[in-house]
């Protein structure tokens, strides 16, 4: 599969309020202008989870302002790579478009000190994908 100049990736979870919202501060931080981001939940929350905006705070990435937002059709028609996070089928399905299933626990109810190693497996799964896109991670 061929990857376009900018690729976009959009991240989903049920409440887009912990594992995506993650996943995609990651991506903005480390993939910049060169990849398009997006992320939303099935069954999205009011706020993004306090522990989650707090650790990725401690890796210097402010989250706080971030609103979880609705999964759409569309918004699933326009990525080329979309990684789900434990939304199960909740997320439609279009031949032609790269699906990754990320099993990561969920940060839902979880204090700080579960929330930091969902946070670095997160980083390094990001990482990762950086590199199958072919595109070198900021520093």
């Amino acid at each position: 599969m061929s990857t376009p100049a900018r690729p976009s990736v959009l991240f989903v979870c049920v409440h887009n309020a912990g594992r995506s919202q993650m996943a995609a501060a990651f991506l903005t931080h480390l993939g910049g202008a060169r990849v398009q981001v997006r992320s939303a939940g099935s069954a999205p929350a009011n706020a993004v989870n306090p522990a989650v905006a707090e650790a990725m705070k401690e890796v210097g990435i402010d989250i706080s302002a971030e609103t979880p937002k609705v999964l759409t059709t569309e918004a699933v028609q326009t990525s080329d790579v979309v990684i789900t996070m434990g939304c199960g089928d909740a997320c439609p399905y279009f031949p032609g478009k790269r699906y990754l299933d990320w099993q990561l626990a969920d940060p839902a109810g979880q204090g700080i000190e579960a929330v930091r190693p969902i946070r670095d497996e997160i980083e390094q799964r990001v990482r990762h994908l950086l590199t199958e896109l072919r595109i070198e991670p900021a520093a």
